[in-house]
């Protein structure tokens, strides 16, 4: 076998060491699945051997789950069209499990790391489970995050393990467990020292060796009870509920989820794995697991990986970085830097700005102390690295600086005349702007090929993605060398190249623009930021407008305005704007006035005031009314991006759907703007903006490209020459 190793002892355990050759990580390839069904078979047949250890050869991690990439087969969907290949295909996994779990012979996990997706359920098949005592590990199983449901029995094995309530939040957010917590909640029988856990499954084997599970055995009750008992019923109207809440019906995952446990906890067991199989196959076909499965996972691992990097360049490891402006995002950007282990300058224009700067660093290592995730003189190590000053003679010795002040075009310029002085010639300067053209920008540098645009996102801290922005004479050097940086601190990077707003900022706009056209239209805002939530964004589009800050909304107009002259383009919702910010000096969540108003105790609450500036005309949608707003906010923002990809904004589909779902939180169980439109078909989404723009206005017009493209039959994935790999 080429992924499994069989050693039988003299107390006839067979150690059955899983070990994928040329991969970092195992993972359940097609032909993994297919040599389980072959140990199970040498273990069975065997008389020599009393039972089994199934562990890994990998010091990374027992097994992270099914491959991927290998999820699906052919480009035409698994089993080719037909359905009972589709579901032979479908229960392979669940068949060979089955096959470990009822051979007759007792099987321990001995679980040497991380064991997640489906390499957890194929510890769940056997019959008893050690556990290395390491903190880090995580067992879980994650498919809810990228659409899917657990296929290989998790559905069915860990809520007859933990019982229905307990099992919902690992299998419908797809969260983890530790290992102390997992023998708490009884999926694993023992926590040891890591160098025991072989011998701890063997003494179980050679003690006990219980063969059967325990829903095979005749006296099994599922904990907490089933769907029609008292308890039980409770848990699924509960639950269904609470579902709808959180989804708003936009995954069929969780949904699926929810059908397989109801219905799979009323049958004898190997009943219930056919009926998870048929709402896996069911899932894995829907569009919202296709795009879920290619952007957050395939397209984020490419991505992640530096995918976009220009090649020849030699690695560029960047060891000490001055940030110009100790605000929240550059005291954020600082805080990342000295986390990847960067000597970071943080300059503002006194002292005391850059020490406030710092402070933010400091208060997120003394919360991580303090909670056990740090220790104390590793925060010491971290801190120790941000050097606050006023004083630019700092940035000497750079490879590279973040300019992250104001937006404001003459700040700017400012600052990168101080810093450059100090550089070296192969130092990169980076302009964190959101909406301000590079170009411009390099003008005031006297290097511009190594000029570039790095916009990150608020809260640094805890926002994924990089933007990085090509000026019209940024080099494929600099370029590189800033894909490196992005990936030292741990980020993913997308490119895009220069123009106003450039990607994330100026496709995020349209949706704020959009709620406040719909405010302008008479909406009551209530229903415009209810519905906005609906469509899967993070927050509606008013509340979202609040976060951002008002003013710099207004800013930003104001600058777009004056760069643009007669060409700009006054719309109804800029006279609010302007009054809220300037007559009444309402700028957000940032100053607790904004749409809402922000009390220091208790839950926000719309503006009153609101309603005099922007009269509300409709108090009431129907299912219909609530359809065409959620179309109006989505299709807005994806528009857009179709239009970036016109003007050559932005290149590559990947970096498209990743960069709004990290960037601007787009509505994830699309896969993306662009996956929106693939997965609806281009011509249906070209004539559903046609029907949009006659009736609201040219902003939902269809740019050429998009006619074009449905003309031909083309999705963006295969027009724009990145090789689409099949999620089913």
């Amino acid at each position: 076998m080429e992924n499994f190793k069989i050693e039988v002892d003299s107390d006839g355990i067979a150690l059955v060491t899983f070990d994928v050759p040329g991969r970092t990580m195992n993972t359940l390839t097609a032909s993994v699945i297919r040599e389980i069904g072959e140990v199970v078979e040498a273990i069975k047949t065997d008389d020599a051997i009393k039972g089994a250890v199934l562990t890994s050869g990998k010091t990374t991690g027992f097994c992270a789950g099914a491959d991927l990439g290998e999820l699906g087969g052919a480009e035409g969907g698994i089993g080719g069209g037909d359905l009972k290949a589709a579901f032979d295909a479908g229960f392979a996994l669940n068949k060979a499990f089955r096959a470990l779990e009822t051979g007759g012979k007792p099987i321990a996990a001995a679980i040497n790391g991380l064991a997640l997706g489906g390499g957890l359920e194929m510890t769940l098949a056997c019959h008893y489970r050690v556990v290395a005592d390491n903190p880090k590990i995580q067992l879980g199983l994650p498919e809810a995050k990228v659409g899917l449901l657990p296929g290989g029995g998790g559905t069915q094995r860990l809520v007859r393990l933990m019982g229905v309530m307990a099992a919902a939040p690992y299998l419908l957010e797809g969260k983890s467990m530790k290992p102390d917590e997992a023998l708490a909640l009884k999926v694993v029988h023992e926590v040891v020292p890591a160098d025991q856990v072989i011998e701890a499954a063997k003494t179980w084997i050679k003690t006990k060796g219980d063969a059967v599970a325990p829903w095979d055995k005749k006296d099994f009750k599922l904990p907490g009870g089933g769907p029609y008992t008292p308890t039980g019923s409770q848990v699924f109207v509960m639950g269904n509920a609470m579902l709808r809440k959180q989804s708003y019906g936009n995954y069929p995952a969780q949904l699926n989820i929810m059908k397989a446990v109801y219905e799979g906890t009323q049958v004898p067991f190997d009943a219930a794995i056919r009926i998870e199989t048929r709402y896996f196959l069911k899932t894995l076909m829907s569009p919202q697991a296709k795009g879920m499965i290619r952007t957050l996972f395939l397209s984020l691992q490419e991505l992640g990986k530096g995918s976009g990097r220009p090649a020849g360049v030699p690695h560029y490891d960047v060891k000490k970085v001055a940030v110009l402006g100790a605000g929240m995002m550059g005291a954020g950007i600082a805080y990342v830097q000295a986390m990847a282990g960067i000597e970071t300058v943080l300059i503002d224009q006194t002292q005391e700005a850059a020490d406030k700067g710092k402070g933010y660093a400091q208060a997120l290592v003394t919360k991580a102390v303090s909670r056990g995730k740090m220790t104390k003189e590793k925060g010491e190590g971290i801190l120790a690295l941000i050097h606050p000053t006023s004083d630019y003679a700092h940035v000497k010795d750079s490879d590279l600086v973040v300019e992250a002040v104001f937006e404001n075009r003459d700040v700017k310029a400012s600052v990168t005349k101080l810093a450059e002085v100090q550089l070296a010639d192969t130092a990169i300067f980076g302009s964190n702007t959101s909406t301000l053209p590079i170009t411009g920008l390099a003008k005031a540098s006297v290097r511009p090929a190594s000029f570039i645009g790095i916009h990150f996102f608020s809260p640094v801290d805890k926002m994924g993605l990089v933007e990085l922005i090509m000026g019209e004479e940024t080099s494929q050097e600099a370029l590189a060398k800033s894909i490196d940086y992005v990936l030292k601190i741990k980020k993913t990077p997308i490119v895009v190249n220069d123009s106003r707003g450039f990607y994330t900022s100026r496709c995020f706009g349209t949706f704020v623009q959009e709620g406040m056209e719909l405010l302008s239209d008479g909406y009551a805002p209530a229903i415009i930021d209810n519905v906005g939530r609906a469509t899967g964004m993070p927050r509606g589009p008013l509340e979202m407008h609040d976060d951002v800050a008002l003013d710099l909304s207004y800013k930003i107009a104001q600058q777009t305005k004056k760069d643009l002259g007669d060409k700009y383009e006054e719309r109804p919702f800029t006279a609010i704007i302007e009054k809220m910010v300037d007559g009444e000096g309402r700028y957000g969540r940032k100053n607790g006035k904004g749409f809402y108003d922000y009390p220091e105790n208790g839950p926000k609450t719309l503006w009153k005031g609101l309603a005099d500036l922007a009269p509300v005309k409709i108090a009431e949608v129907d299912k219909a009314g609530i359809e065409e707003i959620r179309t109006r906010l989505l299709y807005r923002q994806a528009v857009e991006a179709a239009r970036c990809f016109e003007e050559g904004v932005i290149t590559d589909p990947r970096e498209a759907d990743v960069g709004a779902i990290l960037g601007w939180g787009f509505a994830p169980w699309t896969g993306g703007p662009i996956s929106l439109i693939d997965g609806l078909g281009v011509a249906k989404f070209v004539e559903a903006c046609d029907a949009l723009a006659q009736k609201y206005g040219a902003r939902f017009a269809p740019p050429q490209l998009l006619r074009d493209m449905a003309a031909k039959g083309e999705t963006f994935y295969s027009r724009f020459g990145v090789k689409e790999k099949a999620a089913a």
